[in-house]
């Protein structure tokens, strides 16, 4: 695999994805050469085909990596440590890397990417739940219906903007100081998910309403919707403990490296809910 690396090539993972798409766009207005890698059309990237790794990364000087289907997962830190020793034989330069907040599983990943890729700057941008979740994600449906179902009580979380993420990871990607770094990024203020479903109500101009179940009903759920069931009930599992009170804190990662304050959910959810937002 050749070293002869251009920091004007970016690889981006998952790129039709909810941040990959926006990171993108945002490094194509830029003038950078972005490989789109998914699974289907562009750069062929798959997280589950290693040797689909190579070949994108072959050129590159950039990487947003961004694993599915969490840095939680099994075989993540398998799948990381591999990705980490391919991007730097690659000559990769510096790789922003997303992960989670308050998730020891997703530490243990970044952890065997920063190991495996040593010489490559690596950055870590740590999020907080999405406001799009909501808007162009999983729960999406059931607010266009007018009620969704999580496993969150009344736990609050600091909704981030996934615009304002993705402005974080080409500020890593592109501009100096950042290699080594974590940042973790939220929104500007806690809101419990019956907060959110009120928010996402005025943005619509009708009632949206939050329904609180139990980890074993969401996992119910998501089989019904056609998830294996030892999937469904991992992904319920990580919802649970990621929204059990420990990451309901502000953070102020967006403005350290922004210089700007985030955006909130209720102006967030109303873009996307205007007309012509597409949503």
């Amino acid at each position: 695999m050749t070293r002869n690396t251009d920091v004007r090539t970016v690889l981006v993972t998952a790129a039709t994805g909810k941040t990959g798409r926006r990171v993108a766009e945002r490094l194509a207005a830029r003038g950078f050469a972005v490989r789109a890698g998914s699974r289907g059309g562009g750069t062929l990237f798959d997280w589950e085909r290693e040797e689909t790794w190579g070949p994108a990364l072959e050129g590159a000087g950039l990487v947003y990596a961004a694993y599915y289907p969490d840095l939680a997962a099994p075989g993540a830190v398998e799948a990381l440590s591999a990705f980490g020793r391919l991007a730097a034989g690659a000559g990769v330069r510096r790789v922003v890397l997303l992960s989670g907040r308050g998730e020891p599983e997703a530490a243990r990943a970044e952890e065997a990417l920063r190991q495996a890729a040593a010489g490559v700057g690596l950055v870590v941008v740590r999020a907080a739940f999405f406001v799009q979740n909501f808007t162009e994600g999983a729960l999406a449906e059931g607010v266009a219906a007018g009620a969704f179902s999580f496993p969150a009580g009344s736990v609050a979380e600091p909704f981030v903007d996934a615009d304002d993420l993705a402005d974080v990871v080409v500020a890593a990607l592109t501009e100096d100081g950042h290699a080594g770094k974590v940042h973790e990024v939220t929104g500007p203020r806690p809101l419990t998910f019956a907060q959110a479903a009120a928010e996402l109500g005025a943005a619509l101009g009708r009632e949206v309403r939050y329904v609180p179940v139990s980890r074993a009903r969401y996992a119910a759920e998501l089989v019904g919707y056609g998830l294996p069931e030892p999937e469904a009930a991992w992904l319920a599992g990580l919802f649970a403990s990621l929204l059990d009170g420990h990451n309901a804190s502000v953070t102020d990662g967006v403005r350290r490296v922004l210089g700007r304050e985030p955006r909130d959910f209720a102006d967030a959810v109303k873009a996307a809910f205007a007309p012509g937002a597409g949503v």
